[in-house]
């Protein structure tokens, strides 16, 4: 019995011991577990930059968002009458992104893209490929107000081009040196993919004074007998933008703008790694030759250029790694570069005091440049340096400024018309009228379904007899007046009415 106690008295002891023990050590184990909340400074502000001043400022995203999309507008640009949407792009992977594409189809086509207010007044910049041929342009503001806008002016050459909205007091962005860029540097994209409004992506310049020849491409008339006329030195970029950025801004943290983001290379179409703006040089010299003279005032060396690498360095038996190699110089007596010196077979290594290790590098330095300018050419000839100084010409191969051309309004229907004869009208039964014998493009085409054949007998009510009738009546009216044409078509008896708006 006594032995009995004693193992009673020790497992109650033992267990009393287990007890304190596991609770001592769960209890130190679980004060070990600690669940941190800081209040402190924001992660962002971890790291630093250097601004323009010196000064070490933290990385933060969020001041330059908030200012940037205020300036930046959503574009709706709507292509009335009977005309037709866009073709369905194909894999090519370099993409412009002008918003959704459809199959062929007759009716109104709408595309959207995005654009940014560069003056209070309502003066916008964005890209030619967003507003080309639109009827209507409609702009959206960050605060969901809505304007009708004007187009100003248009260049193909860079694409890019510039609205207007009665508006004034409007927060606007200004211009930064894109010269002043830096590979590496963080930007900020902000624009309308996919219609989503004032959208913000992040990245980095990727590289500067890219030329992927999608300008041309894109409108293969601009080409003529000196080469590709467009100016391509893109700055890219590896923040996203998709279809819908067209137009809008690439900024730097300061919120400077930077460029207009133009195009992407994808395999599909949509973001797959790299975007491409037009830098800002070229953006704010193209919007003041358009505002000032109505169209763009473009300095011309007359040359066609390469950029250098190892094949042709070695072909040429050149002494220089990098340059814009002149390939031919025309004979026509446009020639601005012929004219000061410069031969075939030199490699320009400098304009003024600007390095040139590119074709691309020189034809956006020369695109900043007006008729009339001087610049000073360093071009290395067989191992020589030699400073040739250029006086640029316009595209006609002269000094002064170029006028912007006044369409003739007769010539924008793009018909051929004919006179008739007495005994056609008489065996038709009609008592005037001209035959339409060609259609190519313009308003008629357009928006209208005439065909070959119809012969105009009234416009607007008053009957017509000659083609000098024609030329007339139209040459009186104004932009955006209504014209209806009514006649017949030889083997068909009713009356056919067409109506447009020039």
């Amino acid at each position: 019995m006594k032995n009995f106690g004693s193992l009673v008295l020790a497992a109650i002891l033992g267990s009393t011991i287990t007890i304190g023990a596991y609770q001592w050590f769960g209890k130190n184990d679980r004060q070990g577990v600690k669940i941190e909340h800081i209040n402190g400074v924001p992660s962002s502000q971890v790291a630093y930059r250097i601004n323009e001043n010196g000064d070490a400022v933290p990385i933060d995203f969020t001041g330059t968002a908030e200012k940037v999309t205020k300036a930046v507008v959503h574009i709706k640009s709507t292509q009335s009458g009977n005309t037709k949407l866009h073709e369905q792009e194909s894999n090519d992977p370099l993409q412009f992104f002008f918003g959704p594409n459809g199959p062929r189809q007759q009716g109104p086509s709408v595309s959207s893209g995005s654009g940014v207010i560069i003056n209070a007044n309502g003066y916008i910049v964005t890209n030619n490929h967003v507003v080309q041929d639109a009827d209507i342009v409609d702009v959206t503001l960050s605060d969901n107000r809505s304007f009708k806008a004007e187009v100003i002016g248009t260049d193909r050459d860079t694409d890019l081009a510039v609205i207007k909205i009665n508006q004034k007091d409007l927060p606007y962005l200004s211009f930064v040196n894109s010269d002043n860029s830096k590979v590496g540097e963080w930007v900020l994209a902000v624009g309308n993919p996919f219609n989503l409004n004032s959208t913000v992506t992040a990245g980095i310049i990727s590289a500067k004074g890219r030329n992927i020849n999608i300008i041309n491409s894109n409108n293969p008339s601009r080409n003529n007998e000196q080469g590709s006329t467009a100016i391509e030195s893109f700055i890219q970029t590896d923040a996203a933008i998709n279809p819908g950025n067209s137009g809008g801004a690439l900024v730097n943290l300061d919120g400077g703008l930077l460029g207009i983001n133009t195009a992407i290379a994808s395999p599909t179409g949509s973001y797959s790694g790299y975007g491409f703006a037009i830098p800002s040089d070229i953006v704010s010299k193209v919007v003041e030759d358009l505002l000032a003279y109505g169209t763009v005032q473009r300095g011309w060396m007359g040359i066609q250029v390469r950029s250098i690498d190892s094949d042709l360095a070695k072909e040429n038996d050149l002494d220089v790694t990098e340059g814009a190699y002149v390939a031919d110089l025309p004979d026509d007596g446009k020639s601005a570069a012929k004219e000061a010196g410069i031969q075939k077979g030199d490699v320009i290594v400098k304009l003024d005091d600007a390095v040139i290790k590119s074709s691309p590098e020189l034809i956006e330095y020369i695109g900043r440049k007006r008729p009339g300018d001087k610049i000073n050419v360093t071009v290395d000839r067989k191992g020589k340096t030699l400073i040739i100084p250029v006086t640029l010409k316009n595209r006609d191969g002269k000094l002064g400024a170029v006028k912007r051309e006044k369409k003739d309004i007769v010539s924008s229907l793009g018909i051929e018309m004919g006179d008739m004869d007495t005994k056609t009208l008489k065996k038709l039964d009609l008592a005037n009228g001209v035959v339409v014998k060609a259609l190519g493009n313009g308003v008629i085409k357009k928006y209208t379904d005439m065909h070959e054949g119809f012969i105009i007998t009234h416009i607007d009510n008053v009957a017509v007899k000659s083609v000098k009738d024609v030329s007339e009546m139209l040459k009186k009216k104004k932009s955006g007046d209504q014209v209806v044409f009514a006649g017949v078509y030889p083997d068909f008896p009713r009356e056919y009415l067409y109506a447009f708006r020039f």
